[in-house]
């Protein structure tokens, strides 16, 4: 309905309210009214479509993946009831996923409040479930009842197939909604559920999904849950079929030594305990070893719950007063000052704790921290009970771990005092930056890029093409010390990590400050041969080990200085990898590219330079092919300022690669066994790995 508005005087009348005049022109001008007529009602799935966010966390890998999750956690709970003792899940083609589990089935008779079966209830109405009745489920994962209809309402295709009193029944959907009712497809041994899902490319701009995340969450289910067997497939390429199978009688404790497995352990003897205490079920296990980091895992209900939450305060509040009491009993800490804090009694704890209860109050569906007030008081209450017995039937342990609280205790001290002597407050307040830092001139965090380079050298090139504007530059020199064999104290005494934190602006340890990062985009920048990588691994390392959070908020770039400069017929173009040089040289050559491919792969001639330069080599801009020149980059120091820059450093060029942390669990392990104490894990590692390594130069 088109009306023409009539112009008004500018004039506002004597008295009259201006914001009155606002309201109503504002509503003329748009049209429209707010009324019951603009209230949206969606029904079904319909939001789940609208909002898949809030129901899986996000559209991204993560998300992806807990379709998975939510179908496993259903036969999962069938486990913890005791009436399954089989799970299969298979990756499929064509984006496929199978679940079968030989659980009871869900049922398929008539639901007498909705009139439908049970079976497409369960399947298409939210909130609908068994979960919410103790009859049926006296603890599960399952919080809203929304999981598995969840996964309906964001795939394309979903099968379900049940077996129940020796029949097979069945019901398909498409995007959530029926495409048949459930009907009897033939005869069925055994009981059962089987669930195929195909994810919705509407809603996932990604459809991949990971083997190692899969085999990763479905080996700490297995853990978690005693006696069930867990069978993996990936059947993407059948004629390629990859299997695995996990079982551990030994539940937690077996998941703490697989934890320890690349590391040493300071005491003998693995404490586990299994008790029910006012209606909730703790099973911890831990064990100390000779690191410095902290590795705990809570889960509840037998979801992992990544932020912790009320039993995790539990189980460290139940540990240090476990450690003092013991210790004071039996003289190993003598004076009342020397009592042991929660930061030395965590230093080298690995520990796994799960409880089971009946109404888990997570935070969001995601579960990622759990809520409910009463499971710190049952886990603080279990553990000072069950430790303390174990403290005393192991004196030789207890003593190893007092022991080796005690060093931390000594360490974090003396970490304390290097803190305060080179991150005083006046050194962060006042700026007080490191004098080999070329800083930039905003001071707008938002827009500031901090590039750590390797060496003097190619710090020079940095600061002479930077952007002076937004983009500071701070050169180390030599390699960094690896923190994944130091504490703090011996950190804070390394002059380029030193260095390093002071431009940051942070501080470090429990004096950390995010807010206070001066650049929300900090790039690693080293050479592209083995020193170059080594010392973007110690980085990396720091980076991981005492600033996480600059990680988990999506702070951290390395960047992608290209590996060739190419020259053909006199127009330059510079390249990644030896992949995008082929395929260039075939477009720029196509008559030629063959004959130009096969002398490359005799490698490029490098040449010394200077003579106090004696140990940088040059790759020689050498015709390889008549019209071609090929130039092979080892350092950043061998570009010019201007070439550094277009290629790297500016903004609407270059490539960088974000540090992300997808899976915690595996990140510490990577570092733990390429950087750790242990020989044989690494070694290990690189003889697995070795055949993939690529452009590597020695």
């Amino acid at each position: 309905m088109n009306k023409k508005i009539a112009k008004k005087s500018n004039k506002i009348k004597e008295n009259e309210p201006v914001g009155f005049i606002e309201k109503e022109k504002n509503k003329k001008i748009s049209g429209q009214e707010y009324s019951a007529k603009q209230i949206t009602v969606l029904d079904g799935l319909e939001p789940v479509r609208r909002r898949p966010a809030m129901y899986i966390g996000s559209t991204g890998a993560d998300g992806l993946h807990h379709l998975i999750w939510e179908v496993v956690d259903n036969a999962i709970d069938e486990a913890i009831g005791g009436y399954c003792n089989e799970i299969m899940v298979e990756l499929l083609p064509d984006n496929q996923v199978r679940v079968t589990d030989n659980g009871r089935g869900i049922p398929v008779d008539i639901h007498k409040q909705v009139g439908k079966s049970a079976l497409e209830v369960v399947l298409t109405k939210l909130h609908a479930g068994g979960k919410f009745s103790h009859d049926a489920y006296k603890v599960s994962g399952g919080l809203h009842g929304v999981g598995v209809s969840v996964v309906n309402a964001l795939s394309i295709y979903l099968k379900a197939e049940i077996k129940r009193d020796g029949k097979l029944w069945r019901q398909e959907y498409k995007r959530g909604k029926p495409i048949s009712k459930v009907k009897q497809a033939g005869k069925a041994e055994g009981v059962g559920t089987i669930i195929t899902f195909q994810p919705d490319p509407e809603i996932f701009p990604k459809i991949e999904f990971n083997w190692n995340t899969v085999l990763n969450h479905l080996r700490q289910q297995a853990y978690l849950t005693k006696g069930v067997k867990i069978l993996v497939f990936d059947s993407r390429r059948p004629n390629d079929v990859t299997k695995h199978q996990f079982y551990f009688e030994g539940g937690i404790e077996a998941y703490v030594k697989h934890l320890n497995r690349s590391d040493k352990p300071c005491h003998q003897n693995v404490f586990y305990a299994l008790k029910e205490s006012e209606g909730i079920v703790i099973e911890v296990a831990l064990q100390y070893v000779d690191d410095y980091k902290e590795t705990v895992y809570s889960f509840a209900n037998n979801i992992y719950t990544s932020e912790g939450g009320t039993h995790l305060l539990g189980l460290r509040g139940a540990i240090t007063r476990n450690l003092n009491n013991y210790g004071r009993a039996h003289n190993l800490l003598k004076e009342k000052d020397d009592n042991l804090t929660g930061e030395d009694t965590r230093e080298g704890l690995t520990a796994v704790i799960s409880v089971k209860i009946r109404d888990p109050q997570f935070e969001g569906q995601t579960k990622a921290k759990l809520g409910n007030p009463e499971a710190k008081a049952v886990a603080e209450t279990v553990i000072l009970e069950t430790f303390n017995a174990f403290l005393e039937e192991h004196p030789r342990d207890a003593e190893d771990i007092i022991a080796k609280c005690v060093l931390a205790a000594r360490a974090r001290q003396a970490a304390k005092s290097a803190r305060d002597a080179v991150l005083r407050k006046s050194a962060l307040e006042g700026f007080t930056l490191p004098g080999k830092l070329a800083d930039c001139s905003s001071s707008e965090a938002a827009k500031c890029e901090l590039f750590i380079v390797e060496g003097d050298s190619a710090g020079g090139s940095c600061k002479m093409g930077r952007d002076r504007q937004f983009q500071a530059i701070l050169p180390l020199r030599g390699k960094v010390l690896n923190v994944e064999r130091a504490r703090l104290d011996k950190i804070l005494s390394n002059q380029e990590l030193k260095s390093l934190i002071i431009a940051l602006g942070t501080n470090i340890g429990e004096q950390f400050d995010l807010t206070k990062l001066r650049y929300h985009k900090i790039i690693i920048m080293s050479d592209a041969d083995v020193d170059g990588m080594h010392i973007r691994t110690l980085l990396l390392t720091f980076f991981y080990r005492y600033l996480p959070q600059i990680i988990e908020n999506k702070y951290l770039y390395i960047a992608q200085p290209p590996l060739y400069r190419i020259t053909v017929n006199k127009e330059v173009k510079y390249v990644y990898s030896d992949e995008e040089k082929d395929k260039l040289l075939k477009i720029l050559t196509p008559k030629k590219s063959s004959a130009v491919t096969k002398k490359l792969a005799k490698g490029f001639v490098s040449k010394k330079i200077g003579s106090d330069e004696k140990n940088s080599e040059v790759g020689e801009e050498k015709e390889m092919a008549p019209g071609v020149n090929i130039q092979r980059y080892k350092g950043l120091g061998e570009m010019n300022p201007g070439e550094l820059f277009a290629t790297t450093m500016d903004a609407r060029t270059r490539i960088l690669k974000q540090i992300t942390l997808e899976d915690a669990t595996i990140a510490d392990e990577i570092f733990d066994i390429l950087m750790g104490k242990e020989v044989e894990p690494r070694k290990k590692f690189i003889q697995i790995h070795a055949k993939a390594v690529q452009n590597l130069d020695i």
